[in-house]
Parts: C-alpha cells; structure tokens; sequence
C-alpha cells in the first residue's frame, strides 16, 4: 500500500558508524521484499514453513519480517546472543527448515548444524554477495500464495526470554485485530510522519512489534545496528527521531552519560517514548524527563505472549509512581488470589489475567503449559499486581521471584526501586536465596555508580528506606547484571552463582 502511495519515501534507514548509509525507500522495500519471498518459495518455503532469522539490526532483518510475510511463513526470530547449545535448541524445537543469518553469525550457525537436522536451507546475507545476487534475480511482481495446505499453525513465533526455564514458542495464528491496535495507536498518539528508531533487538517483541506498527502506519524505520548511547543520540538528531520503544538499560546510560556529552545533540523531536520490557523505576523516569520533553514518555505493560495490556500516560508519571496504567484499548484484565477467587478491593494483591484479541494462541509443542496459564478466556505471564482506587494497575513482581521471609511476602521490584534512588549504584538487581532460618533470605547484586562503594553503604541506605525485613542480608557488586536480549535481569543466573559459591556443609 504504501509503495504506492508514497514511493519514494524512506521505509528502512540503515545507519552505522563507519559504513556507508543504507536507505531503502518503501518502492525498494516492496520490490526486495517481493524477490526474496519469490526465493523462499522457490525453495519450499510457504504457509506453516518455519523461517528462523538470525543477526543484529539491519535494513537485511527488516525486509525478512516482510518477505516471510508475504509467503505466508512463520516467523521465528533467533536471538543472537544465545549460546551454541541455547540457539541449537531454539532452532530445532521450532522445525524451522530455513535459516536466514547475518553473516557476521555465520559460525554460530555452523557450530549448531549438526544439532538441527530439520533446517534445509541456510540463506548468508551481507556476506559475499551471493545471496543478494540470487535475491535480484527473482521476479518483483508479489508472490500469490497457495493458502489451501495451511493449517494456520501460526504467522510468528517467537520464543520467550526462558528467565524461569527453557524458552517457549509462543504462537500467534492471526494478524493482529483491527480494532485493539488502533485504540492503542490512537491513544498514544501515533502518526503517519513518526520516524522509529529501533532501540533494542528486532527479534525481541517489543522493538520489532512496533516496528510492524510503524511500517502499518507509513512510518520511516531507523535501524541502530548495535546500541550505543552517544551514537543513540547522534541518531535521533540526524533523522528527527520521534518515536521508539526501549527497555530501561539503554535510557538509564544515555541518561548517565555527562551533560555536555548530552548537550551536544538536539532530543527535542522525541515525541512518543515507550518504556518497557522491564520495570521502570521512578528514579529512571526522572532522569529522562530531565532530559527528554516531559510529555513524551509513555509506559506500557506486556509480554510476548500477551501483547500490550496496560498504558501510562505522560500526564500521571508522577501522579501514580510505580503504576503501570490503565488496561489498554480492547483490554480486560482480572487478579486471582492464591484460592482462586477474583481480586475485587483496591490494593489487594493477585496474579494478573488479561484477555485480548491481542494475545497469542499457544506454546508450541507445550499445550499442557499454555492451558495450566489459564482460566477460561483469560490467560497469565505469573505477574502479581494490584490496582489502586482509580483502576490503576501496579506489578507488585513475578510470581516466581517472590522472597518469602520469615512468613512475608517480599516483593524484589519494591527493593530494587528503592536502591536505585541511591547514588552510589547504577543499578541493581535483588533475588531470594535459602535461608536455614528465616526460608528465604534477600541478597542484592549491585553495579556500583563510583568507586569506593561498600556493602555497609548499600545496607544503610535501605535501612533508610525499607522496613527491616526488606532490607538486603548481602550485597554483591558485579561490572553489569546478566539480562536477556529483552533487557530483563537473569535473577535465576543470578541465584545459580549464588548456590554454585557457597560453602558446602560438611558432615563428621
């Protein structure tokens, strides 16, 4: 539609430091994309035909999402920062019988072959040319897809962060609905002249979902191949940025880096941020509304299975901190205590439920887990949550981080909240570790914010700021916390090393 309604304008913005500018128009778009969906074809590929895609962001990865569109594929990103044996398993639980890869990730997937018998075809782009070559090839004309084999398995599929497990498939079987996505596009506000800026990996589903929504809407989409804060800034100036969607790691050092490193680039075009893929503390939310126009924060609460359920308007950051909104357009949202009875009192704490035309259709391979998530129409990601008097929801913490001490229940978000108001951290990270007396005990992980930063520090500024019982026993100071490509912390890796160090007791 839009290749030919506006031709000539920028779809796809390929930026790198130290490479010559990639600039796809939406005619060039369409073209390439109906070529390499002419390849895919010519090779088996068509509807339920996994397609996994693998490498870091590029104007290459965007024309895929459209190509394995346009062929009636499932699509199934891969994450690339996944070790041999975590991609190996991604790959060959998913059935995918093709591999698209940046060639700079070409020896993960030659580490991983032998592991994946059900791939036939490994596709290199911005390698040696070849492929590209075999792209202009294919006719430009759009591909007519046989639908009447489908058996509607899913049109994506992407794999959870796998904080508590092994990673699931989370299908999607249909587009999604109409109605939903445009009450939550108007509501934030979105327009056809947006220009987003990808800040995070495409393969996640939040920076690559609303990457979809951008091209829907006739946006220009500005890929940042590889995350850097100074770089992020040059960006957002040099296109007039003004739109993204980012985990809370990115903003917090682009917020950290020196005010005249700041002051060098102009962010005044930023107008609809989306936080989320993690909680934002009102501590970081400050930060950038020092440095980013007040009215363009937005915060979502989601998940890849679940989508967008909940929205934060600029006007009630800090009118509601900690909140995570209101239910979104087309959303309906439930709390289940542990008995099973619905949460109906404000401030009451129970398992958050959402249902949506949103919301994806099931696990693949695992039903059995999808069904055990839940009750009836609704469904649960195990988040615990309240709402307040005037129906604003907050996530009090997953379910499966909960600390259980001495009795109480101890949420880690709350604590973690705190201490990242402390100056002497850059972030922080709190888990429950066994405790022969009290069960469970609260240790925290901390990247301090200078040098010279001591356990007794962090430990009396919770004292300061926590009841007695929040307050961590430990605390261990790490160069950075392990996180997901999503940017969510690995507390369960966290835990492991903590278990691993420990002292064995001994018996006589």
């Amino acid at each position: 539609m839009h290749a030919g309604h506006q031709p000539d304008k920028a779809a796809v913005i390929d930026d790198r430091p130290g490479r010559p500018v990639r600039i796809w128009t939406f005619a060039e778009l369409e073209r390439r994309a109906n070529q390499l969906a002419h390849l895919l074809a010519s090779i088996g590929v068509g509807p339920d035909t996994k397609v996994c895609w693998c490498g870091q962001n590029s104007a290459p990865l965007v024309l895929a999402t459209h190509a394995i569109r346009k062929v009636g594929a499932v699509s199934v990103p891969l994450n690339y920062r996944l070790s041999p044996d975590e991609a190996a398993y991604v790959v060959d639980d998913s059935d995918a019988s093709v591999l698209y890869v940046d060639a700079a990730y070409e020896p993960l997937i030659a580490a991983i072959r032998d592991r994946t018998p059900k791939v036939d075809h490994v596709l290199v782009f911005d390698g040696d040319g070849s492929l590209e070559a075999q792209i202009e090839a294919q006719p430009i004309d759009p591909l007519v897809v046989d639908w009447s084999s489908a058996t509607a398995t899913g049109r994506s599929m992407i794999y959870t962060s796998g904080t508590t497990g092994k990673p699931k498939g989370a299908v999607r079987s249909a587009r999604l609905d109409p109605s939903t996505s445009a009450g939550l596009i108007s509501l934030i506000g979105y327009r056809p002249d947006d220009v987003y800026l990808t800040t995070g990996p495409l393969y996640h589903s939040g920076p690559g979902g609303f990457a979809g929504i951008a091209h829907a809407l006739g946006n220009t989409v500005v890929v940042q191949h590889k995350f850097d804060p100074e770089d992020w800034l040059r960006v957002v100036q040099t296109y007039r940025v003004t739109t993204t969607f980012t985990a809370p790691t990115p903003i917090r050092m682009i917020c950290s880096l020196p005010a005249e490193v700041k002051d060098r680039y102009d962010r005044s075009s930023m107008k609809r941020l989306i936080a989320n893929a993690a909680p934002w503390t009102l501590h970081l939310k400050k930060m950038y509304l020092a440095d980013f126009p007040a009215d363009s924060l937005w915060e979502v609460y989601g998940s890849t299975e679940l989508g967008v359920d909940t929205v934060l308007g600029p006007e009630d950051h800090l009118r509601k901190p900690g909140s995570c909104g209101r239910p979104a357009p087309g959303i309906e949202i439930k709390l289940f205590d542990e008995n099973g009875m619905e949460v109906t009192e404000p401030m009451a704490t129970g398992e958050l439920y959402v249902r949506s035309a949103l919301m994806f259709s099931t696990y693949y391979k695992a039903e059995e887990k999808y069904r055990a998530a839940t009750r009836g129409e609704f469904h649960t990601v195990g988040d615990i949550a309240y709402f307040d008097e005037d129906g604003y929801f907050y996530i009090a913490d997953r379910k499966n981080d909960m600390i259980i001490s001495g009795g109480m229940n101890i949420y880690p978000a709350e604590i973690e909240a705190a201490l990242d108001a402390s100056p002497d951290l850059f972030e922080v990270a709190v888990v429950g570790v066994p405790d022969e007396h009290w069960g469970e005990s609260v240790q925290a992980w901390a990247v301090p914010a200078r040098d010279g930063v001591t356990e007794a520090d962090v430990i009396e500024y919770a004292r300061e700021h926590l009841a007695g019982y929040k307050v961590p026993r430990g605390v261990t100071f790490v160069a950075e916390l392990p996180k997901t490509g999503s940017g969510k912390v690995l507390k369960r890796q966290l835990r492991d090393e903590y278990m691993a160090a420990r002292p064995r007791s001994t018996s006589a």
